[in-house]
């Protein structure tokens, strides 16, 4: 046995990065995300396809807050990312909280961008700033408020939450540093490393160097916002460990983040608890956004924000 990351050889590396083997069938839940995501975007407010960027890929979904929890102020903004381990999904499947979250008063953007191993990943973690960019320049035409912008992503979406976490990139695309102010990063990838030695790479193709400048863990902030990290009860233990071992040195920094438990759930159905106000990781990011359940607003009264 060849050791290659930590203890493991390439065999384990693959079991411990293979996301899909912890589930019987993933096909009933990606049909999930499409149901939910298509609901949303027939019931509700909402401008499709709107272009952050010259290419086709580049594309955003914006739905705007419920009419009774709109601000005249403008409305906390969530960005969320899809996952797919930067290969598949779309938009399209990636709005299927919409409901939930416009419901308590917020705009909620979901994020299309290009996919391996059509593009690198220096090419996605492009995209995804240049969004994150968009959104802070034009959220405002959408009824949102650039200042107070939270974003999420799961899986391969929680490395790009990362990416648009980690310092040193806010000038060369004209955003200040402290454009997001809460994250809440799903099942991310944080230590790119050890999937140079996975099947990943595969369609990936990264160097050691590729992954090392593409590592968010790598590349902390001088300065973080709010924080708050889950990830499914039957993921792998290199699954949970990232997570883990980014909110630790989240808070060596002493920036503010926390750890949020889903029992029950998965790498992929986590996703879906974000439609649900009640679910404890629902509940944290209102936290942090400032937002209340519908359910528990006053009718005419806001949560307060600042």
């Amino acid at each position: 046995m060849v050791t290659l990351y930590r203890h493991y050889d390439r065999a384990g590396l693959d079991v411990q990065y293979n996301a899909r083997a912890t589930v019987p069938d993933i096909q009933p839940i990606l049909k999930k995300y499409a149901d939910d995501s298509a609901a949303a975007r027939q019931s509700l407010t909402c401008q499709l396809d709107v272009p952050f960027g010259d290419h086709p890929d580049e594309l955003l979904d914006i739905f705007r807050p419920a009419a009774d929890a709109s601000s005249t102020a403008g409305a906390p903004v969530f960005v969320f990312i899809h996952g797919g381990y930067w290969r598949l999904l779309s938009k399209n499947e990636s709005s299927g909280m919409a409901p939930a979250f416009t419901q308590a008063g917020a705009v909620v953007v979901s994020v299309n961008y290009s996919l391996a191993p059509a593009v690198t990943l220096d090419r996605i973690v492009d995209q995804n700033r240049r969004a994150l960019a968009w959104v802070h320049h034009h959220i405002a035409d959408h009824g949102g408020d650039p200042r107070r912008i939270h974003v999420c992503g799961s899986s391969a979406g929680g490395h790009l939450v990362g990416a648009l976490l980690a310092g040193g990139w806010h000038a060369s695309y004209e955003v200040p540093h402290d454009v997001i102010r809460g994250a809440a990063p799903l099942s991310g990838l944080f230590d790119l490393r050890p999937l140079v030695h996975t099947h990943i790479n595969e369609w990936m193709r990264m160097s050691e160097a590729d992954a090392i400048r593409n590592s968010p863990a790598l590349h902390l902030p001088p300065a973080g916002c709010p924080l708050v990290v889950s990830y499914g009860e039957s993921e792998t233990d290199e699954f949970k460990r990232q997570s883990d071992d980014y909110l630790a040195a989240w808070h060596e920094r002493g920036f503010p983040g926390r750890y949020v438990p889903m029992p029950g759930t998965n790498h992929y159905d986590i996703v879906l608890t974000l439609n649900d106000p009640s679910s404890p990781l629902t509940r944290a990011i209102f936290e942090q956004m400032g937002l209340a359940p519908a359910s528990s607003r006053i009718p005419g009264i806001l949560p307060s924000h600042d």
